[in-house]
């Protein structure tokens, strides 16, 4: 199979136990990863791994996310990968989000939405962003104080809209912005979410 690898504090747990598949057990697999971090991870599990020129399509994503509402829709990108998460799951056949029960919430909006703009001018984009919904929008910074920069040399920002009341429409109009790269908004993405929960029971489910 084809599998399309994701980013993330949870996902590591998925990319390390399908190591283990892999040595123990013979598993035989073609892996993209989403992030520099998880292609390593992915090497250092002796996964194989590889590149566009030799996958086009992936049979299933195995990924995180910040948060899951009932209709499946996602907010991703506590990582900054979320270009890269969404290229890999507009063409995956099956994506599987992996979370723990804090992640599964009613409406989405309870965290930060991450928004990946061009690196040249991202004080101009923030500003139009934060004009445009009115909402303060902080620019990631890494511990040093710097801007965080992602895999693919955007900047990423973090709008703190609060409950999000239509986040399809929210997605579009973002998108009209200049500068604007992606969202951290999944919308018709996601066809199965398997949750863990702190006394070790799994729960899987899928759309109604």
């Amino acid at each position: 199979m084809n599998v399309g690898l994701g980013t993330g504090s949870t996902t590591a747990f998925a990319i390390n136990e399908i190591g283990r598949r892999v040595r123990e057990e013979g598993l035989k697999i073609h892996c993209i990863a989403t992030s520099r971090a998880s292609h390593e991870l992915g090497l250092q599990n002796q996964i194989t791994m590889c590149d566009w020129d030799s996958l086009r399509r992936f049979d299933v994503t195995i990924d995180g996310a910040d948060e899951v509402d009932p209709q499946f829709r996602l907010i991703k990108g506590g990582g900054g990968a979320m270009l890269r998460e969404k290229i890999v799951a507009s063409v995956t056949d099956t994506e599987i989000i992996i979370a723990d029960p804090s992640k599964i919430v009613p409406a989405l909006g309870a965290r930060a939405l991450p928004v990946a703009v061009v690196k040249f001018g991202w004080q101009s984009t923030r500003d139009r962003i934060e004009a445009t919904f009115g909402c303060p929008v902080l620019v990631r910074k890494t511990a040093d104080g710097q801007a965080f920069i992602s895999d693919d040399d955007c900047v990423v920002l973090d709008m703190h809209f609060g409950l999000l009341p239509d986040p399809d429409t929210l997605d579009a109009r973002l998108k009209e912005i200049v500068g604007v790269v992606e969202t951290g908004l999944f919308i018709g993405l996601c066809q199965r979410v398997v949750i863990g929960n702190p006394d070790g029971s799994v729960v899987e489910q899928t759309p109604n």
